[in-house]
């Protein structure tokens, strides 16, 4: 019964959240006249903190480089466990645009803060619409700014690694810039997928790994390159798990 209406405390919590924030993004993006939008993102990223912080049963540590330039343009990749992966990756400090699953952008108040953030919706159904999201990739890239792609794809149900998509990477090489690894684990605990109710004492946490450099890597290289990466994370998940990277690993 205390699980069931802390629940509802935080989700009650959560929506007036959003409802304040939503007047906060509209004005951002008024005055915000860079063309990535790096204060209207932020904006949007600091209701992922604020969700963080209402959530009094999620301790979060965050680990690595975190004193990156924040003009410095990345494809940052992370693993993928629960809908809660998003505010606690918020709490970074600096902005990222994010690639989304396009039912996302069609919520009625979540869709139109998605949109307002310059956030890239991707449409699964029709083979990703590749060539749209690079090319939005490339918008932010060329311009200075990050973006983020979780390449598993969806959630990970059993908590492993699973396999990943080449997207990522290939668009890295494309466009001459590293790879920036994070690495979450624990938010599976926090909002189990296909349940509402926020598991108590939850310890979380996000590292943010080394770069890792495209410079001299052919288009052929792209799986190369995406299983260098998907190593890096799944040794920090194993080591933090007290297992092999190969138990990790889906």
């Amino acid at each position: 019964m205390k699980q069931f209406l802390g629940s509802i405390l935080i989700w009650s919590g959560i929506i007036l959240l959003v409802l304040m924030w939503v007047p906060l993004l509209f004005v951002t993006r008024l005055f915000d006249r860079d063309s990535v939008r790096y204060r209207t993102g932020r904006m949007f990223r600091r209701l992922g903190l604020a969700i963080t912080k209402l959530n009094p049963n999620w301790n979060i540590a965050i680990e690595g480089r975190t004193s990156l330039n924040v003009r410095n343009p990345y494809v940052i990749v992370s693993n993928h466990l629960s809908n809660a992966d998003i505010p606690v990756i918020s709490n970074l400090p600096w902005e990222m645009k994010w690639i989304a699953k396009k039912e996302l952008f069609d919520l009625p108040l979540l869709g139109r803060m998605l949109k307002l953030a310059g956030d890239i919706p991707v449409n699964r159904k029709k083979g990703g619409n590749r060539a749209g999201v690079f090319k939005r990739c490339s918008f932010y890239l060329n311009r200075n700014m990050s973006v983020i792609f979780f390449p598993e794809g969806t959630r990970s149900k059993s908590g492993k690694l699973n396999r990943f998509a080449s997207g990522a990477f290939d668009l890295a090489i494309r466009e001459g810039v590293p790879v920036l690894p994070l690495v979450i684990d624990g938010t599976q605990q926090c909002l189990p997928k296909k349940s509402w109710r926020f598991e108590p004492d939850v310890y979380v946490k996000l590292k943010v790994l080394e770069p890792v450099d495209t410079r001299g890597l052919e288009i052929s290289q792209a799986g190369e390159l995406m299983e260098r990466v998907r190593q890096c994370i799944a040794v920090e998940l194993a080591e933090w798990r007290g297992v092999t990277p190969e138990e990790v690993m889906g």
